[in-house]
């Protein structure tokens, strides 16, 4: 039997709706080393059932079952500092995706979905894959 207490806030061990997928991703945040919370601030996180047709396009991305992710915006790296306007940021994870990586894998939900919200917020940061890596192991 599952110990209740353990599982995620909102989470009844059934499929988690979009709001208890939201709630496991701003817990993930909270795991981020504190030297770029303040660099997070107006990412806008979204929950979403799949990448819409535009998205996966953009992408190269035949089936909307191969994007559990996506980072929508530019780079602090490629930012000047006179930059001001234009749409916030913003971290788009894609449900239907990540249950299925859950069920696939094994890997508990809640760590998956810290793991696609990290490697996300890399994009954001301009990180390599091999800077991602080393964020997911800080946080």
């Amino acid at each position: 039997m599952t110990d209740k207490s353990a599982l995620p806030a909102g989470w009844s061990g059934t499929a988690p709706d979009a709001d208890a997928m939201f709630a496991m991703a701003e817990v993930a945040l909270d795991t981020m080393p504190a030297v770029f919370l303040p660099h997070l601030q107006g990412v806008v996180i979204l929950i979403e059932e799949f990448a819409d047709d535009e998205v996966l396009k953009s992408l190269d991305i035949e089936h909307p079952y191969d994007l559990t992710g996506v980072y929508e915006g530019r780079p602090l790296t490629e930012r000047s500092i006179g930059e001001s306007g234009g749409m916030p940021d913003r971290v788009t994870l894609y449900r239907i995706p990540i249950l299925v990586e859950w069920i696939e894998t094994g890997e508990r939900l809640d760590r998956l979905v810290r793991h696609v919200l990290i490697h996300e917020i890399g994009h954001h940061f301009g990180f390599s894959d091999d800077d991602m890596h080393t964020l997911e192991d800080m946080a």
